[in-house]
């Protein structure tokens, strides 16, 4: 048990000073001056002008390593626990990428399933870039309804080089196997869907929707700050689907990239409602770069802790409130993910929780309730991590 004193709790909407109960991994109370019954003990600390809100959920990333874009020597490496935990990141949903035919869904599911034992939390997407998509079980349904880490497909490539250009009619059965896979498992059953290059990036996306009984929000578009045209587009098409922006990018393509602190601040000056944008790192995926032949001329790799860092420009420099701003990493994606014990700090939810200074700089982080970070160091580390 902790009993966590005098934080200044945004849950993520600002709920002023109180006290905060851990007790097995979750929220046992949240009030002040809570007390104890008599004879049980717990760690107590004081958090006295620090703020406190849910730890982040970074809803793409490349777990168990992705790339390979330029051969087998630009494959990337899975990620660390420490490297999730360094971004106060509490959970993640981990995907396959470009590669759907060297490496195997089965891979990040297995890694989803390590990263729990070691202490964080973790879901995955089936498929990859390719139609049709790789499985596990052989269908997209059954992996979501069937397999407890899968909540949805993707990442889909659409409007990429890298595409298997599927039609229109291919995009709806994937889209609708992944709804129903998700009614009958109670997950999202939602479509990642890899934002390319191309212009009018949403158009297979607004067609399918044209031609078939779904909704835009069975979609979930991500990289949507990587140019300015697909952008231009993404606050329109904002405004009536979900809407995620890449942080880990930026700082490598500057000259490409929306910064994704000013992307959110100018996606809500369009009129896109703040509960349909969401941030995700795409951590330890290949972040590459070609030329006009389609040549790759330049290859990097991001980590978790940009999603934090970006939060903090859009308060710091962007001037958004702070409870605006750590929506697009809690309870906006715990919403569209369907992540029914997180992304928010309420009593039964599970315990885990943010420490930031005034500045949003991390202190602590605990994770389902146990001490991952302390005083800026992670102490919590994954088999293998010194």
């Amino acid at each position: 048990m902790i009993l966590i004193r005098n934080a200044e709790l945004y849950k993520p909407h600002y709920a002023g000073r109180t006290d905060i109960l851990v007790c097995g991994g979750a929220i046992a109370a949240i009030g002040q001056g809570l007390t104890l019954p008599a004879g049980v003990e717990a760690e107590e600390i004081d958090v006295e002008g620090l703020i406190v809100i849910p730890g982040l959920i970074d809803g793409h990333v490349h777990i168990a390593g992705a790339g390979g874009e330029g051969g087998p020597a630009t494959r990337t490496t899975e990620m660390k626990l420490s490297e999730m935990f360094e971004g106060g990141v509490t959970t993640v949903v981990g995907c396959l990428g470009t590669d759907g035919f060297t490496r195997n869904v089965e891979s990040v599911l297995m890694k989803a399933k390590a990263i729990k034992l070691e202490g964080g939390s973790a879901w995955i997407w089936t498929g990859a870039y390719q139609v049709p998509c790789p499985t596990i079980t052989g269908d997209i349904g059954k992996d979501i309804a069937m397999i407890e880490e899968v909540i949805g497909v993707g990442e889909v490539a659409l409007s990429d080089h890298r595409s298997s250009c599927p039609s229109t009619e291919e995009l709806i059965r994937i889209a609708a196997h992944a709804r129903v896979g998700g009614m009958l498992g109670k997950k999202a059953g939602l479509v990642n869907i890899h934002m390319g290059d191309a212009r009018n990036p949403f158009s297979p996306i607004e067609e399918a929707v044209k031609r078939s009984e779904l909704k835009y929000t069975q979609f979930l578009p991500t990289h949507c700050n990587r140019n300015n045209y697909i952008f231009e587009d993404s606050r329109i098409y904002g405004k009536t689907g979900f809407i995620d922006i890449t942080t880990s990018a930026w700082p490598y393509f500057p000259d490409e990239e929306i910064k994704p602190s000013t992307a959110l601040k100018m996606l809500l000056e369009a009129g896109v409602p703040v509960q349909n944008i969401t941030f995700s790192s795409d951590a330890c995926g290949s972040l590459p770069s070609f030329d006009e032949k389609g040549n790759l001329i330049r290859l990097e790799t991001g980590l978790p802790s940009a999603g934090l860092k970006e939060i903090r420009d859009a308060v710091n420099i962007e001037k958004l409130p702070v409870e605006t701003a750590i929506r697009v990493m809690t309870s906006n994606p715990a919403s569209v993910l369907k992540l029914r014990r997180k992304g928010s700090i309420e009593k039964g939810m599970d315990a885990d929780l943010l420490f930031l200074t005034k500045n949003l700089e991390m202190v602590h982080l605990l994770a389902m309730g146990r001490w991952a970070v302390r005083e800026g160091t992670v102490i919590m580390k994954g088999n293998y991590e010194k």
